[in-house]
């Protein structure tokens, strides 16, 4: 009897294990197929012809249309530098310089469904185009309920939000250029 308990125990954390692990790599699967530069993620094997399993789950899951490797690349940011979650309560500088890349987008987007957090008679998107920069190429924006200086993008709501940035026609990441070493971080400026 003590035999059969010890292999039903051993069973169900077997069972246990592989279908949290499952789970986990279905839902969100980052510690497997994607890379991370700061509090940016992205799945670098989207779009190739051969992506690996992590990959093909996570794109079966989200059900998401992506970009092409040859395309351009899409970053997500959950978190600010400080690993802090995003709140549409604060207001956030997002400083650096952007990979070369010919064009780039930066969208606040609700959680789950992923539909655009901004005014609606407003811009849903910055991008590279209508964006100043300093004189060494750095960016400078803000994210934000509130009004802010030069590069702003007012967001409205409640609750959390998260960041996708997309870098189009880029060789960063593609194998075609030099890997990306750095990507803007998310700094936390005030809440209200």
């Amino acid at each position: 009897m003590r035999f059969l308990v010890h292999l039903g125990s051993m069973l169900l954390v077997a069972l246990l294990v592989g279908f949290g692990l499952s789970w986990y790599a279905l839902s969100d699967g980052r510690l497997f197929g994607a890379i991370e530069i700061g509090p940016w993620s992205a799945w670098r094997d989207v779009g190739v012809p051969a992506p690996d399993p992590y990959t093909r789950a996570f794109i079966a899951r989200s059900g998401a249309l992506e970009l092409g490797a040859s395309e351009g690349i899409q970053f997500i940011a959950t978190t600010d530098s400080d690993n802090r979650r995003l709140d549409r309560a604060c207001r956030y500088r997002i400083d650096g310089t952007t990979p070369a890349a010919r064009f780039w987008t930066l969208v606040p987007v609700a959680p789950g469904d992923g539909a655009p957090i901004t005014r609606a008679d407003g811009p849903t998107d910055f991008h590279s185009a209508r964006l100043s920069r300093a004189g060494d190429g750095s960016v400078e924006l803000y994210v934000s309920k509130t009004l802010a200086p030069q590069n702003w993008l007012e967001i409205t709501g409640d609750g959390a939000f998260d960041l996708v940035l997309t870098l189009y026609d880029t060789s960063s990441l593609s194998g075609v250029g030099a890997d990306v070493a750095a990507l803007p971080s998310i700094i936390r400026e005030a809440c209200a």
